[in-house]
């Protein structure tokens, strides 16, 4: 039995006045309806640029490493500042290690004329050392601001719902396919 896979949706950018609340709201909604996830955000604004110690989170609240570790898959959110991605996500996922191992993660980017694509090949590089699967298909948004309303709805939505939807399909087959293998043969054990 698949059961609902958990995704973790990962904030990629913690700047006052963000957009990326608006880009990953839109995610979030997406995910909900393609169906077949449960969904946990996990904000770097919220969990601390290195995610909280035991004394900061509230308690019986899981740490970033519980909530990691719990996920079968990620959809990382990220703008892509000075043709990269954010430093408060880089120390997101390096202060998790061997959590994100055997598990698939997508992409859904934004950006100037890019669409925040150069951010995501270089976030590919580093999930491979993390032994992460990506998947190939991601969601673009290139002059993001252009394309939201001010309450954060996609106004010419049907291009960019078939890519999430085409992403979504995929992700969820990896997570499935990834997770009944860590099952039969834990991941540390294959190394």
């Amino acid at each position: 039995m698949e059961g609902k896979i958990n995704v973790g949706l990962i904030y990629g950018s913690t700047r006052k006045g963000r957009f990326c609340d608006k880009v990953a709201g839109w995610a979030a909604e997406e995910i909900a309806k393609h169906g077949g996830f449960s969904i946990d955000i996990i904000d770097p604004a919220v969990v601390g640029p290195a995610g909280q110690s035991d004394e900061q989170r509230a308690p019986g609240s899981p740490s970033l490493w519980q909530r990691v570790a719990a996920a079968d898959a990620f959809v990382v959110v990220t703008p892509e500042y000075n043709h990269g991605y954010p430093a408060p996500l880089k120390s997101l996922i390096d202060s998790v290690g061997a959590e994100w191992h055997a598990k698939p993660v997508a992409f859904v980017s934004y950006g100037g004329v890019s669409g925040g694509l150069r951010a995501v090949e270089q976030l590919r590089q580093v999930f491979a050392e993390l032994h992460t699967v990506t998947i190939r298909d991601a969601v673009s948004f290139a002059g993001a601001w252009e394309l939201f309303d001010e309450a954060g709805i996609l106004l010419s939505p049907e291009r960019h719902h078939r890519a999430m939807s085409t992403m979504l399909t995929r992700l969820h087959w990896w997570a499935v396919a990834l997770r009944a293998a860590r099952n039969a043969l834990p991941y540390t054990r294959a190394a």
